[in-house]
């Protein structure tokens, strides 16, 4: 008895002592998947950050059942400004109409390879019916440009820009029209009032929120100005516009377009932006101060044109310190007849001839976090060269400084072509260095 009495009163004792530690466990795991669900949330927005590739967020979570896992991956890739000039015109011009695919066939590749292809249509499809074709200062360029943009693989044109009325309301409709007819998609411009100021395009199931805006000339509350004309009152309702000495209106604006985007589900909101001043390389007072008033209203990524020059790039904080906004001043041009010899006096110093192919990639994990996980760019450079009726025009992709020769490229052409990734190199560098390693992905310009 003694020995069993003995016995009992220690398994008691292991008893209680288990009970003590089984608590002790207990409070120690609900504490752990607290801190877990904790920074789940601060996770799951889609501020651009370091992709998950090689973090925690891969290993098991908690019991092994919830393991975090990359469930799909969106590129995007976008260009500059698309212009059609008359000497541009006069080379395409053919027996039967206007052949523009000698613009595209060097990027082809990497533009159709992409999820989503993105370009900046400063042009309008006005038609036979607002005249003659003709490049600036009023451009009306053949459907046929639409042929060639389609079939280098495009799927988006920004259409909002100071050109896109240069052929009035009609035109202004038709380029749309055209394009649909196309199987493009449209941002920034409208048919009918109705529609929305942005898309949210779902791409293996990643939505993209996307909106498009110019800024107007200096006009009178209540009216736009776009290149110098006053636009008709139905006009005002179809472009996407900013005015510079009314810009509280438009981040009235930008904060429904990004709220109504995230309530349809958008992962990733971006802003194209047609702004700041003409062949200056670096950005001005108004693009930093905008880009810094989207980056505290929650956009993501936002990418600029108008200036035909290429301009830095940044990584923005909001003001809270809470997010990160990735920002492209301005992608230059991605075709054009804007030549070093004869932009006098604008430009002389060749940067007209300049683009990009700027990609990023979006990552989607099984726990519902989005993330940018790269971002990097191709320079490209515009080859003028003789060719059928006149001078054709082909956009050259610059993998590195001597890949003009892979595209036939020799002499001086050879040589303009290094100098154009010079200059891009210099001007994009240190921004997109800063991006890419915030992000942990691969530097382009070491």
């Amino acid at each position: 008895m003694a020995n069993h009495s003995k016995n009992g009163s220690t398994i008691k004792k292991w008893a209680l002592w288990s009970s003590y530690i089984a608590g002790v466990l207990a409070v120690a795991v609900a504490v752990h998947l607290g801190l877990n669900a904790l920074f789940n949330s601060f996770s799951s927005d889609s501020t651009p950050k370091k992709n998950k590739e090689g973090s925690s967020a891969s290993s098991n979570v908690a019991d092994g059942k919830n393991e975090v896992k990359l469930e799909s991956s969106v590129t995007v890739i976008n260009t500059g400004d698309i212009m059609v000039h008359s000497t541009q015109l006069d080379g395409a011009k053919t027996s039967d109409g206007y052949d523009f695919s000698d613009f595209f066939k060097y990027i082809k590749n990497p533009v159709s390879a992409a999820d989503l292809a993105v370009g900046n249509l400063e042009v309008t499809f006005g038609g036979a019916e607002s005249g003659s074709y003709k490049g600036y200062p009023a451009f009306n360029t053949p459907d046929s440009l639409a042929d060639s943009i389609k079939n280098a693989g495009f799927d988006l044109m920004l259409t909002t820009n100071n050109h896109c009325y240069d052929t009035g309301l009609f035109g202004l409709k038709r380029t749309v029209s055209v394009l649909k007819d196309k199987g493009l998609l449209y941002i920034g411009t409208k048919q009918n009032a109705d529609e929305k100021d942005y898309i949210i395009k779902n791409i293996s199931g990643i939505k993209l929120g996307i909106t498009a805006y110019t800024y107007e000339n200096k006009s009178a509350a209540g009216q736009k100005s776009l290149n110098g004309n006053i636009i008709s009152k139905e006009a005002n309702d179809l472009v996407n516009s900013f005015n510079y000495d009314r810009i509280d209106e438009f981040y009235a604006r930008a904060k429904k377009d990004i709220a109504d985007m995230k309530k349809g589900g958008a992962d990733i909101v971006i802003f194209y932006m047609h702004w700041g001043e003409e062949y200056q390389l670096k950005e001005n007072v108004h693009q930093d101060t905008i880009a810094q008033k989207l980056c505290d209203l929650g956009v993501d990524i936002i990418i600029g044109s108008h200036p035909h020059v290429i301009q830095p790039m940044a990584l923005l904080t909001s003001s809270g310190g809470d997010h990160k906004t990735i920002c492209a001043y301005s992608m230059g041009n991605a075709i054009s007849n804007q030549r070093q010899e004869i932009m006098h006096p604008e430009c002389t110093t060749g940067h007209t001839e300049d683009g990009m192919l700027l990609s990023f990639k979006i990552d989607k994990y099984s726990d519902k976090t989005t993330v940018i996980s790269s971002f990097d760019v191709i320079p490209t450079w515009v080859n003028k060269y003789r060719g059928g009726s006149g001078y054709r025009y082909s956009v050259i992709p610059l993998y590195n400084r001597d890949a003009g020769a892979d595209c036939g490229l020799s002499g001086a052409e050879l040589e303009k072509s290094r100098k154009s990734y010079d200059r891009t190199k210099a001007t994009v560098s240190e921004g997109l260095t800063e991006i890419q390693n915030y992000l942990g992905c691969k530097v382009s310009f070491s």
